[in-house]
């Protein structure tokens, strides 16, 4: 089974719309607050790019998806 990863924030309703996406497609997947957690942060800016727009989807260690439908929130990350 592939490693899904999503990471997003709190505060973005696009990671929300994503997340039940995911639950209602019954996908297993890692959910990570890049505004609360740093580390998840960096992983998602190194594997975007630089990025900051949320949310990423992570699918076998590879970007597959910025922002939901076309929509996404721009994140300052961390504050921990």
């Amino acid at each position: 089974m592939p490693k899904t990863e999503l990471y997003g924030s709190a505060s973005c309703p696009y990671t929300r719309e994503l997340r039940e996406w995911l639950e209602w497609k019954n996908r297993d997947f890692e959910e990570y607050d890049v505004e609360a957690d740093a580390d998840a942060f960096a992983r998602m800016l190194a594997a975007t790019g630089g990025q900051r727009t949320v949310p990423v989807l992570i699918e076998d260690g590879k970007v597959s998806q910025v922002g939901w439908q076309g929509r996404g929130c721009i994140t300052g990350g961390s504050h921990a």
